[in-house]
């Protein structure tokens, strides 16, 4: 449930706030993206200055919506004194920019939809929710913050990709009233579906089947593994963002409760993302690695040779199962 103290007091924030540096995490995702932007517009639009900071770019499948391009790879020089952080469950997701946050002296600010969120921040409003764009109107009201049809496109996306397009489980009414309330305000729905689930380019769909092509099961059928690996990446000329997705297809084979796709990073180090369909606690097995995130959704990084990486991987399951 949404917590009206924990809102309020983020929006007084949100308010106080003259100079703020909004960071989102590493590898940005699209809720990522779109609550940390929206965030930073509507900051300008009362009169603030705000600068969107992450370590990382905007993948390129982002790129239909202009205001993404405006992001900063490192916190500019300026007089901050309010440092916020959006749909990050601790300071490492923030990866290199995670030290300037923690370091920070001013106010600091964490808004997030993770069950694992760590309340790392002065100022903590975390509702498990299915994107933290959901949760975002709600400080957006309690701050008298506009949501333009700009803004409105921003926040649908991240309800609409971190949600699954409204199939996840965790979708419950109040996710269908925001999406109501951010159409009203002009959010384009049909671009922003077709760009994210109905249109991919080539390289992606030469690394899904070569991904698929390693697809293995475990667990008498129960858990899946499929495998990226760099040399696949370099020879198809797909990035890393193009993977996003990937883990969610063998979920759709019969008896499969757990996914988990292995991203090589560089030899000996993979990026995990699990997808569980209920029976399994992801975010349980996750945290056994250090990372986290939610139930049904959750990632961590391993490091190991690759058999090993599964073999530890697959116990981990198999105790959550």
């Amino acid at each position: 449930m949404i917590n009206e103290k924990q809102i309020a007091a983020a929006a007084a924030q949100l308010n106080r706030a003259q100079c703020a540096a909004i960071f989102c995490h590493a590898r940005p995702d699209g809720d990522a993206l779109g609550s940390g932007m929206a965030l930073c517009l509507a900051m300008r639009a009362a009169g603030k200055r705000a600068f969107l900071c992450c370590e990382d770019p905007a993948p390129e499948k982002f790129s239909f919506l202009p205001a993404l391009g405006g992001i900063c790879n490192a916190v500019p020089d300026e007089q901050f004194d309010t440092f916020i952080a959006v749909d990050s469950a601790d300071v490492a997701r923030l990866g290199s920019l995670g030290h300037a946050f923690s370091r920070f002296r001013g106010e600091t600010v964490n808004i997030d939809h993770h069950i694992s969120n760590t309340g790392y921040a002065n100022i903590n409003c975390v509702c498990e929710c299915s994107a933290t764009c959901e949760l975002m109107p709600e400080v957006f009201a309690a701050a008298d913050f506009v949501i333009t049809p700009e803004i409105a496109d921003l926040l649908m996306l991240g309800l609409m990709t971190d949600s699954g397009s409204f199939t996840h489980s965790d979708v419950t009414a109040h996710t269908f009233s925001v999406a109501a309330q951010l159409r009203a305000a002009g959010a384009d729905v049909t671009e922003i579906n077709y760009r994210m689930f109905a249109c991919q380019k080539k390289q992606r769909a030469l690394l899904f089947r070569r991904a698929l092509a390693n697809l293995r099961f475990a667990l008498d059928d129960r858990l899946t593994f499929i495998l990226v690996k760099s040399r696949d990446l370099e020879e198809t000329g797909a990035d890393r963002s193009m993977t996003e997705g990937f883990v969610d297809y063998p979920l759709t084979i019969d008896g499969v409760e757990v996914s988990v796709s292995l991203l090589e990073m560089k030899p000996g180090q993979y990026k995990a993302s699990l997808r569980s369909k209920g029976k399994a606690n992801v975010n349980a097995v996750a945290s056994a690695f250090g990372g986290g995130g939610h139930v049904l959704a959750s990632g961590c990084m391993l490091f190991g040779e690759y058999e090993e990486v599964v073999e530890r991987l697959t116990y981990a399951v198999y105790q959550h199962l």
